[in-house]
């Protein structure tokens, strides 16, 4: 019985062994899968980027050009005003991300840290903000910036992100902000430090990951807004990229089929996306990971 035992012990280890196995490369395989997938929409832009327009509608369709015109992105760069229109984006997307993740970061704390009456009531009311359509202000904001005479600059598509930020950002940054140990506010405390001089010297050094979270996502979306500008950029000199791309087709066109024009502007619209991606990758998981658990 006793030599029994010991043979059937090493057996049963290495079925668990080759089951774990089996489980890893089954996940690996939908998680690359799945992956590939979600790949596909890049690469046809990519490859639609360097055809001629009537390659783009050939059935089968062909993932490698051939030839490859290079031209395609030359001319966007040369003969279309894409730099103008790279300007605008940045004008309008670099000071609204800065305001927007600066007043959600310290809203935050003060959702967090700070105690005072009808807090978490106020901060229930933010929350429901979320459900709130956008086209429910849309027509009595349009109203308000018409009075102000902010059509047709991109004051409309900054100003309102200094003022809080997103409901969505505060709930995301104040999660974090719960999870820093209230014993290193305490010793600032003690040591005279006031609340402005803990969020700077203390919290923000802390919540890294998490800002950098609410930075990538308030980028892309000011460098993707394509309503907004459409309401308030009414002049040609200040239209963003996403415009800038929608009208290729028509006010840009010529009356030629500019698809393949429209795929290389695409492609360099999104290129800034994919290296901040890369650069802030780590800090990125990180901080989706961490956000949420209170320590």
């Amino acid at each position: 019985m006793l030599h029994s035992s010991v043979q059937i012990q090493p057996l049963s280890r290495r079925g668990v062994r080759l089951r774990r196995l089996l489980r890893q490369a089954v996940a690996h395989a939908v998680l690359g899968g799945g992956g590939f997938l979600m790949m596909v929409p890049f690469f046809w832009l990519l490859s639609s980027s360097l055809k001629a327009p009537h390659e783009i509608y050939v059935i089968p369709p062909q993932f490698i050009p051939n030839p490859v015109r290079w031209q395609n992105y030359l001319e966007v760069l040369i003969d279309q005003p894409f730099l103008r229109f790279t300007r605008n984006t940045l004008i309008a997307t670099v000071p609204a991300t800065v305001g927007q993740v600066l007043t959600a970061s310290l809203a935050a704390y003060s959702f967090a840290r700070l105690r005072f009456p009808g807090r978490d009531l106020v901060f229930g009311l933010l929350l429901t903000t979320i459900m709130l359509p956008y086209a429910v202000t849309l027509i009595p904001v349009y109203v308000m910036f018409k009075e102000l005479g902010w059509i047709g600059t991109f004051l409309p598509l900054i100003v309102p992100y200094w003022f809080g930020g997103g409901a969505f950002n505060i709930f995301l940054l104040r999660q974090f902000f719960l999870t820093i140990p209230n014993e290193l506010e305490d010793a600032a405390l003690i040591d005279g430090a006031g609340y402005l001089t803990i969020y700077a010297r203390i919290i923000t050094p802390l919540s890294v990951p998490a800002l950098t979270v609410v930075t990538i996502f308030s980028f892309l979306h000011h460098w993707n807004d394509f309503l907004a500008p459409l309401l308030y950029l009414n002049h040609y000199e200040n239209w963003t990229l996403s415009i800038g791309i929608a009208m290729l087709k028509g006010a840009l066109s010529g009356g030629r089929d500019t698809t393949h024009l429209m795929m290389a502007m695409s492609t360099l619209m999104i290129l800034p996306i994919i290296a901040i991606y890369f650069a802030a990758q780590r800090a990125f998981i990180q901080g989706i990971v961490l956000t949420g658990l209170k320590g």
